[in-house]
């Protein structure tokens, strides 16, 4: 039902200072930006490798990113999911009572889309999308690309049990441990305990990888961007990223 993750929303207070980063020192390419009036945003969508990050400034401080903005800052704001007919997943997920927030697809920035309640998700907030045809042909490259969220959970194997349901993303063999893997098309999602990760429920971090770490590092150099160098990883810190928890490694 789900071919990947599309991509990865984060709310940031201005659009303009957001693209200082994730395009100018980052690297992503940006392939769309527009006002989307029914959710109160202006919206920019990146390339991240054959995923996507979602960039949202609120326009109006009372809409639903407005609130996330004034209370939680800038940071990750929700996951979601490619699927090639977003009206029929939200039939089926009906069907196992699930709590949504959109009970018909709208259009979106990233086509068709829906949203679930983050009850739903053990917290985490889900849009379903269905990209139009042309999105899926596009041959913008990316020096990095999205390997894996990162999700904190009181219930690990619960958190893990509900995703493998909704969505049908088979699990990942790891090293024994408190700690859930899912593949979702060629990214995954790990699930840890919120204790693992200072107590926090719901998304928590993004790992990607570069395809050029070397060209990456000096243009975090160049950048002043304040980041904790390791041998062939980098982990970016929130001031720098907007409030997201970034790691990025060497391609693989």
């Amino acid at each position: 039902m789900m071919r990947g993750i599309h991509h990865v929303g984060i709310v940031v207070r201005r659009l303009a200072d957001a693209f200082g980063f994730y395009r100018d020192v980052l690297g992503l390419p940006l392939l769309k930006e527009a006002v989307v009036p029914d959710q109160g945003v202006r919206a920019a969508l990146l390339a991240a490798g054959d995923t996507e990050i979602e960039l949202l400034e609120p326009l109006d401080p009372a809409s639903g990113v407005g609130r996330f903005l004034a209370k939680r800052g800038e940071g990750l704001h929700h996951l979601c999911f490619d699927t090639p007919d977003v009206a029929g997943a939200l039939a089926v997920l009906k069907e196992k009572q699930v709590e949504l927030l959109d009970t018909a697809p709208r259009p979106g920035l990233a086509g068709q889309i829906a949203f679930l309640h983050p009850k739903a998700c053990c917290g985490v907030l889900v849009e379903l999308a269905t990209p139009p045809a042309a999105a899926h042909a596009r041959t913008v490259s990316s020096p990095v690309r999205l390997k894996r969220l990162v999700i904190g959970a009181q219930d690990v194997q619960r958190t893990a049990a509900t995703f493998r349901s909704l969505f049908g993303f088979p699990e990942v063999a790891m090293n024994s441990g408190p700690r859930v893997m899912l593949a979702v098309g060629r990214s995954a999602l790990l699930v840890v305990s919120a204790a693992e990760v200072g107590g926090t429920e719901g998304m928590v971090a993004l790992s990607l990888v570069a395809e050029d770490f070397p060209a990456l590092v000096a243009s975090f150099a160049r950048s002043g961007t304040k980041c904790l160098n390791g041998t062939g990883e980098v982990t970016v810190e929130p001031v720098s990223s907007h409030g997201v928890n970034l790691h990025i490694s060497r391609y693989t």
